[in-house]
Protein backbone atom coordinates (compact mmCIF):
# COMPACT_ATOMS: atom_id res chain seq x y z
CA UNK A 1 0.00 0.00 0.00
CA UNK A 2 1.45 3.32 -0.90
CA UNK A 3 1.28 5.84 1.60
CA UNK A 4 3.45 8.93 1.03
CA UNK A 5 4.32 10.33 -2.77
CA UNK A 6 6.86 12.12 -3.75
CA UNK A 7 6.87 14.61 -6.75
CA UNK A 8 9.70 16.45 -8.26
CA UNK A 9 8.58 19.73 -9.80
CA UNK A 10 10.48 20.92 -12.88
CA UNK A 11 9.46 18.50 -15.70
CA UNK A 12 7.25 16.64 -13.78
CA UNK A 13 4.62 19.03 -12.08
CA UNK A 14 5.57 21.50 -14.81
CA UNK A 15 6.77 21.67 -18.36
CA UNK A 16 10.71 21.78 -17.24
CA UNK A 17 10.78 24.99 -19.13
CA UNK A 18 12.35 27.94 -16.61
CA UNK A 19 10.24 31.30 -17.35
CA UNK A 20 12.49 33.91 -16.71
CA UNK A 21 10.69 37.98 -17.34
CA UNK A 22 12.80 41.49 -17.88
CA UNK A 23 13.08 41.91 -14.09
CA UNK A 24 14.06 38.22 -13.16
CA UNK A 25 10.45 37.06 -11.96
CA UNK A 26 10.78 33.59 -11.95
CA UNK A 27 7.08 31.96 -13.80
CA UNK A 28 5.86 28.21 -13.94
CA UNK A 29 2.57 26.66 -15.30
CA UNK A 30 0.84 23.74 -13.11
CA UNK A 31 -1.75 21.68 -14.64
CA UNK A 32 -4.56 22.79 -12.55
CA UNK A 33 -5.74 18.81 -13.82
CA UNK A 34 -2.59 16.98 -11.53
CA UNK A 35 -3.56 19.44 -8.66
CA UNK A 36 -7.34 18.18 -8.30
CA UNK A 37 -5.47 14.56 -8.15
CA UNK A 38 -2.76 15.52 -5.63
CA UNK A 39 -5.72 16.93 -3.33
CA UNK A 40 -7.92 14.66 -3.84
CA UNK A 41 -5.37 11.86 -2.86
CA UNK A 42 -4.53 13.45 0.02
CA UNK A 43 -8.16 13.19 0.57
CA UNK A 44 -7.65 9.50 1.03
CA UNK A 45 -4.66 9.55 3.39
CA UNK A 46 -2.02 9.20 1.07
CA UNK A 47 0.91 12.06 2.11
CA UNK A 48 2.68 14.49 -0.09
CA UNK A 49 6.07 15.56 -0.53
CA UNK A 50 7.76 17.78 -2.87
CA UNK A 51 11.29 17.21 -3.06
CA UNK A 52 13.18 19.90 -6.03
CA UNK A 53 17.04 21.00 -6.49
CA UNK A 54 15.39 24.38 -7.20
CA UNK A 55 14.62 26.77 -4.72
CA UNK A 56 11.14 28.75 -6.01
CA UNK A 57 8.32 30.89 -3.86
CA UNK A 58 5.94 29.44 -6.60
CA UNK A 59 6.52 25.80 -5.70
CA UNK A 60 5.58 26.58 -2.14
CA UNK A 61 2.79 28.49 -2.58
CA UNK A 62 1.58 25.96 -4.93
CA UNK A 63 2.37 23.10 -2.79
CA UNK A 64 0.68 24.82 0.31
CA UNK A 65 -2.37 25.35 -1.95
CA UNK A 66 -2.85 21.79 -2.48
CA UNK A 67 -2.15 21.16 1.26
CA UNK A 68 1.42 19.12 0.68
CA UNK A 69 3.13 19.82 3.99
CA UNK A 70 6.60 18.13 3.48
CA UNK A 71 8.39 20.93 0.61
CA UNK A 72 11.96 20.47 0.30
CA UNK A 73 13.66 22.79 -1.98
CA UNK A 74 17.34 23.66 -2.63
CA UNK A 75 17.93 20.11 -2.07
CA UNK A 76 21.30 18.57 -2.96
CA UNK A 77 20.61 15.19 -1.69
CA UNK A 78 17.77 13.65 -2.71
CA UNK A 79 18.04 10.56 -0.69
CA UNK A 80 18.66 12.10 2.48
CA UNK A 81 15.66 14.45 2.13
CA UNK A 82 13.50 11.56 1.33
CA UNK A 83 14.75 9.67 4.49
CA UNK A 84 13.93 12.64 6.97
CA UNK A 85 10.40 12.24 5.64
CA UNK A 86 10.62 8.84 6.09
CA UNK A 87 11.22 8.97 8.83
CA UNK A 88 8.90 11.38 10.13
CA UNK A 89 5.98 9.65 9.29
CA UNK A 90 7.86 5.97 10.29
CA UNK A 91 7.41 5.04 6.10
CA UNK A 92 8.99 2.86 4.39
CA UNK A 93 10.18 2.53 0.89
CA UNK A 94 8.05 -0.09 0.16
CA UNK A 95 4.53 2.54 0.81
CA UNK A 96 6.50 5.42 -1.36
CA UNK A 97 6.01 6.00 -4.79
CA UNK A 98 8.22 8.66 -6.75
CA UNK A 99 7.62 10.61 -9.58
CA UNK A 100 10.11 12.12 -11.25
CA UNK A 101 12.01 13.01 -15.05
CA UNK A 102 15.25 13.56 -14.96
CA UNK A 103 18.83 12.24 -13.74
CA UNK A 104 18.41 13.72 -10.26
CA UNK A 105 15.74 11.72 -9.14
CA UNK A 106 17.24 8.18 -10.33
CA UNK A 107 19.04 7.28 -7.54
CA UNK A 108 15.96 8.13 -5.06
CA UNK A 109 13.41 6.72 -7.57
CA UNK A 110 15.06 3.26 -7.71
CA UNK A 111 14.35 2.51 -3.98
CA UNK A 112 10.98 3.35 -3.58
CA UNK A 113 8.26 0.53 -4.43
CA UNK A 114 6.21 2.67 -7.49
CA UNK A 115 8.38 4.40 -9.39
CA UNK A 116 6.52 6.70 -12.60
CA UNK A 117 7.16 9.36 -14.97
CA UNK A 118 6.13 12.07 -17.56
CA UNK A 119 6.37 10.23 -21.20
CA UNK A 120 9.11 12.69 -21.99
CA UNK A 121 11.51 11.75 -19.05
CA UNK A 122 14.93 11.02 -19.94
CA UNK A 123 15.42 7.65 -21.13
CA UNK A 124 17.02 6.31 -17.85
CA UNK A 125 14.43 7.22 -15.83
CA UNK A 126 11.62 5.49 -17.95
CA UNK A 127 13.66 2.63 -18.00
CA UNK A 128 13.31 1.91 -14.53
CA UNK A 129 9.63 3.04 -13.99
CA UNK A 130 6.94 0.68 -13.61
CA UNK A 131 4.28 3.10 -15.04
CA UNK A 132 4.86 5.85 -17.87
CA UNK A 133 2.46 8.42 -17.96
CA UNK A 134 1.00 8.86 -21.77
CA UNK A 135 1.29 12.85 -20.97
CA UNK A 136 4.47 15.17 -20.70
CA UNK A 137 5.15 16.33 -17.86
CA UNK A 138 3.33 19.78 -16.26
CA UNK A 139 0.44 18.68 -18.79
CA UNK A 140 -1.72 16.30 -16.62
CA UNK A 141 1.13 13.34 -16.37
CA UNK A 142 0.74 13.85 -12.56
CA UNK A 143 -3.04 13.25 -12.82
CA UNK A 144 -2.79 9.95 -14.59
CA UNK A 145 0.10 8.56 -12.82
CA UNK A 146 -2.19 9.26 -9.32
CA UNK A 147 -5.59 7.76 -11.12
CA UNK A 148 -3.31 4.19 -11.55
CA UNK A 149 -2.42 4.50 -8.06
CA UNK A 150 -5.49 5.29 -6.39
CA UNK A 151 -7.36 2.26 -8.93
CA UNK A 152 -4.56 0.35 -7.86
CA UNK A 153 -5.19 0.94 -4.32
CA UNK A 154 -9.61 0.92 -4.41
CA UNK A 155 -9.40 4.69 -3.56
CA UNK A 156 -10.65 5.99 -7.09
CA UNK A 157 -13.95 5.02 -6.56
CA UNK A 158 -14.27 6.95 -3.25
CA UNK A 159 -12.77 10.20 -5.45
CA UNK A 160 -15.42 9.85 -7.96
CA UNK A 161 -18.27 9.62 -5.47
CA UNK A 162 -16.96 12.77 -3.96
CA UNK A 163 -18.16 14.42 -6.96
CA UNK A 164 -20.70 12.31 -8.47
CA UNK A 165 -23.08 11.81 -5.30
CA UNK A 166 -26.45 13.22 -5.73
CA UNK A 167 -27.50 16.69 -3.43
CA UNK A 168 -30.31 16.21 -1.25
Amino acid sequence: MIKLVVLDVDGTLTDGKLYIDNFGNEMKAFDVKDGLAISQSIKQGIKFAIITGKTSKIVERRGTELGITDIVQGSHNKIEDLEKILKKYNFSYEETAYIGDDLIDLKPMKLCKFKACPKDSVQEIIEVCDFVSSKNGGNGAVREILEKLLKDQGLWEKVINNFSATVQ
